[in-house]
């Protein structure tokens, strides 16, 4: 097997758990019209036809934001906003009449590709749209008429879980209809928002030209829960567009939709790489963190003996039985990402109810840059000091270094207690550790 063979084996067989965790799942996919300009637009559809493929429910969103511009422009109408949200007057409302309209068909028409030896051949793609969206007017603000921009009143979860039960793809253009036969123009983030809401949808994902969001020295902030999220929406040097998917995350998650991803349409692959990876490609914005330190349960044991097994095969840890780790299990704290065990550490009491031992301290390879293993020991040490403990001790035969950065002194084995000491290894070796707690 040649080495590219082998890495597409590792990276399929890595992505069957968000497969079938994807599988059956509705989610609201909000795709700007700055995406349907953009080069990837066309891999950009086969993604959505291979999501529709592998058993995602999907309602699209589009949005029309510079095809409307071009449309005003070439017509000679100014574009007025407040808020952030375009006025509307009927002069307007005609160009974005067309400029959706032609958008939703081109978006159509790539849905309905078929050709052979293209990545749609045998799609058969069915989608849907309508009157699902009902809509009321903005009204005036601060004095000033919004005219024909709306927002939503309704949405037809029935009509759109129908469609969505009958295997078709839903397509939402940003236009709502009102009950007096009008038409009204609709901000393409708050309509996503809205309708994942409704539907309470698995996921919200919402698609723009930045990777996701990026922090002051320019790296991509991986996570973020509502609290940072709402800091985000607050700074001032956050530009506009950011604050609208920073804004739709935020209420989306206060509403139960419990994971909104920011993700880039000009990174090719992104919306794949988000969705079936562990660590994904964009911005997470989540209500709870899908990392999480704590105790490990008795369905964590094979996710521990996984983590470990290079370990013991490699001699720093000694070997553990599944038994034997079973039955200890309430002495592990883990790290857990995304239903995946990604680090451990256990802690084990001396009888003399003063001194524990640390022991099988592992952080999976791909994060161990992140101070996993600092967030285990940290962890460990404020149970150790729960339990009224006064010492802790390690034995290690490759880690040395690493436990003393971490305060850690090395002392002999007579300083163990007499039931550790007569187990001691000789052969192994280890050298022995201990901090005060």
């Amino acid at each position: 097997m040649s080495r590219n063979t082998k890495a597409y084996v590792n990276w399929f067989r890595n992505s069957a758990p968000y497969i079938h965790a994807n599988r059956n799942k509705t989610m609201v996919l909000m795709l700007g019209g700055e995406a349907a300009q953009h080069g990837h637009f066309n891999d950009i559809i086969h993604d959505i036809a291979l999501l529709h493929s592998l058993g995602v429910k999907l309602v699209i969103v589009q949005g029309s934001r510079p095809q409307i511009d071009q449309r005003l422009q070439a017509a000679g109408i100014k574009s007025e906003f407040h808020r952030d949200l375009r006025i509307t007057d009927q002069a307007s409302l005609d160009c974005v009449k067309a400029a959706t309209g032609s958008l939703r068909s081109e978006i159509e028409a790539l849905l309905s590709m078929g050709l052979a030896n293209s990545p749609m051949h045998g799609a058969r793609l069915r989608i849907a749209s309508g009157n699902l969206i009902t809509a009321k007017p903005v009204g005036i603000l601060d004095g000033i008429d919004f005219q024909f921009t709306g927002e939503v009143r309704r949405v037809d979860c029935e009509g759109i879980r129908h469609q969505l039960d009958d295997g078709s793809i839903v397509l939402l253009p940003p236009l709502g209809y009102s009950r007096t036969g009008e038409v009204f123009n609709l901000s393409s983030e708050d309509l996503a928002t809205e309708v994942a809401i409704a539907l309470q949808a698995d996921k919200l994902i919402l698609m723009y030209g930045e990777q996701g969001v990026i922090n002051s020295s320019g790296e991509l902030i991986r996570e973020l829960n509502t609290e940072e999220t709402e800091q985000l929406i607050n700074d001032e040097q956050q530009c506009l567009e950011i604050q609208r998917h920073l804004k739709a995350a935020y209420r989306a998650c206060h509403a139960g939709i419990q994971r909104t991803h920011l993700v880039s349409f000009a990174e090719d692959g992104a919306l794949l790489s988000e969705l079936y990876s562990r660590d994904g490609s964009g911005t997470l914005v989540t209500v709870q963190s899908y990392e999480q330190i704590r105790p490990a349960q008795a369905s964590d044991a094979a996710g521990i003996i996984e983590l470990i097994r290079t370990q013991e095969e490699k001699g720093v840890l000694v070997r553990r039985s599944r038994e034997r780790l079973e039955s200890e299990i309430e002495q592990f704290t883990v790290i857990e990402r995304d239903d995946t065990i990604i680090g451990c550490a256990a802690l084990y009491p001396f009888e003399d109810n003063t001194s524990a031992e640390l022991a099988c301290v592992v952080v999976h390879p791909d994060y161990q840059r992140a101070n996993r293993g600092e967030q285990l020991l940290n962890q460990v040490v404020e149970q150790a000091r729960q339990q009224n403990l006064k010492r802790l001790l390690v034995l290690t035969t490759q880690t040395a270094h690493w436990f003393i950065e971490r305060g850690f002194e090395k002392t002999s084995v007579d300083s163990l207690p007499e039931s550790k000491r007569s187990l001691y290894n000789w052969q192994r070796n280890s050298s022995v550790f201990e901090r005060a707690i």
